[in-house]
């Protein structure tokens, strides 16, 4: 069962059709923040910014700061596929994922004290979405289970402004859209809603700053990664569409979403006369280095399954209910909650800092950000 902060999203998104998803994997609790990349940086230690892990994160060629991490147990500074299907939990809630999904942290600049506050979040939903010409639905000869070991990601994390005219269709184009936010508002307030892959907000999100981004759905059949990700592709139409040339593989479309409770900082700025005092890790104060990181780990041959056989419009698996998929096991939040890992960067990375952690000095750009690491960092 989805927690009241996933379901009542879930209604505002439904409106919009994102939650047409055939099933979604719920990651509460994060396996680990800090800074580690396994893909970016394998070996590194510690890496370049602070994401959330739940299974895996991993930017381009850029070094990454301290993610989040969702996923599976065994997620270091260095490992690949068998390592993570080695792994004893996972803090998602499918017990056949042993991927790792990761995001950087977002922070509350305190411009008076110059100080960072680590902000707190809902967790990591992800939508498998059946999507694209591939799809059996749309008349496709089927969508295909990642293969073994595919990495992948979705946004820059050295971005700080817009690049593309929107529609202009061209994979960078596509990439900026794929970056997403929604200021969730409720009752006579305004919500805002951003598809257009634009940078922060400009005001309090009262119930919570929700933002999202599409993973590629397309894969060159070769390749499980390219450091300038060119070995998978978005659908032409983002959220549909059809695969490039060059790209015959169809993938289930990841769609991943964060709240965080930005709200708990209203008293401490004024948006009537302050620009939003929100930041990214990556020492972002404009909203546009959003980007997450996806690392396969699942069992294949059961992902194929559901794939094939759990999206029926005769059951509830048509209407994305997990539970419903017999090659799925659906664990409850408590289990994956209980599945943490020790950081293995001694830091501190949450609570209220002097700075960020890691060399992370603010970037406004509009020029893409210098990804400092510890060796470099710039004398202050």
């Amino acid at each position: 069962m989805l927690r009241p902060a996933f379901v009542s999203l879930l209604a505002i998104l439904s409106a919009s059709g994102v939650a047409n998803a055939w099933f979604r994997v719920a990651c509460t609790d994060p396996l680990v923040q800090e800074r580690i990349d396994p893909v970016l940086n394998p070996g590194q230690n510690p890496s370049q910014h602070v994401h959330t892990v739940s299974l895996s994160h991993r930017p381009i060629t850029l070094t990454p700061t301290p993610p989040q991490v969702e996923g599976a147990s065994n997620f270091g500074p260095t490992y690949d596929y068998n390592t993570l299907r080695a792994s004893s939990c996972t803090s998602c809630e499918v017990a056949q994922d042993l991927s790792n999904y990761w995001y950087p942290k977002l922070y509350f600049h305190d411009r008076t004290a110059n100080t960072f506050t680590a902000v707190d979040n809902g967790g990591l939903l992800v939508y498998y979405q059946n999507r694209g010409d591939d799809d059996v639905s749309n008349n496709g000869p089927g969508l295909k289970a990642f293969p073994p070991g595919l990495q992948m990601i979705t946004g820059n994390p050295a971005r700080r402004s817009k690049k593309y005219p929107v529609g202009e269709g061209s994979q960078g184009e596509l990439g900026e859209r794929a970056i997403q936010w929604a200021c969730l508002r409720y009752g006579s307030n305004v919500g805002y809603d951003n598809t257009n892959g634009t940078g922060f907000p400009w005001t309090d999100c009262e119930s919570g700053f929700n933002a999202r981004l599409h993973m590629p759905a397309c894969w060159d059949g070769v390749n499980l990664y390219k450091t300038d990700n060119s070995h998978v592709a978005y659908l032409s139409e983002l959220d549909n569409g059809s695969c490039p040339p060059g790209y015959p593989v169809g993938l289930m479309k990841l769609f991943y979403e964060i709240t965080w409770n930005v709200h708990d900082f209203a008293d401490q700025w004024d948006p009537s006369t302050e620009s939003w005092p929100f930041v990214y890790a990556t020492g972002d104060p404009t909203g546009y280095s959003w980007h997450g990181d996806f690392q396969n780990g699942w069992d294949t041959t059961a992902l194929q399954n559901a794939i094939d056989n759990c999206n029926n419009p005769n059951d509830e698996t048509g209407s994305g209910v997990t539970e419903a998929c017999s090659y799925l096991t659906v664990t409850s939040a408590s289990v994956a909650n209980a599945c943490k890992i020790n950081p293995i960067v001694n830091e501190q990375v949450n609570g209220t800092l002097t700075k960020l952690p890691g060399c992370n000095p603010l970037q406004s750009g509009p020029a893409d950000a210098t990804m400092y690491t510890d060796a470099n960092c710039p004398s202050s």
